[in-house]
């Protein structure tokens, strides 16, 4: 899987919601990946974030999947690369 490589091959990244929110808030979240099926009330912020500073939101099908590609083993909201 692409992510998988992408995420490895990251120098600065966040996983979970909490770090991912910081980096919202400091400006360096280069792109974001968010599950399709995590709660709509926990991704709200993170996408009205994006959308209102232009950052490249990728979705991936499950939390599962997504923890997996960023190497937890258990599933996560969302994840970030950020900014070199």
């Amino acid at each position: 899987m692409v992510l998988d490589e992408t995420f490895k091959n990251a120098k600065h990244k966040t996983i979970g919601l909490k770090q991912t929110q910081r980096a919202l808030e400091k400006g360096i979240v280069k792109r974001l990946f968010m599950a399709k099926d995590a709660e709509p009330h926990v991704l709200r912020s993170v996408v009205e974030w994006c959308t209102n500073h232009n950052v490249e939101r990728i979705e991936v099908p499950t939390m599962k999947e997504l923890g997996r590609a960023c190497g937890i083993e258990v599933g996560t909201a969302v994840a970030a690369i950020l900014e070199d």
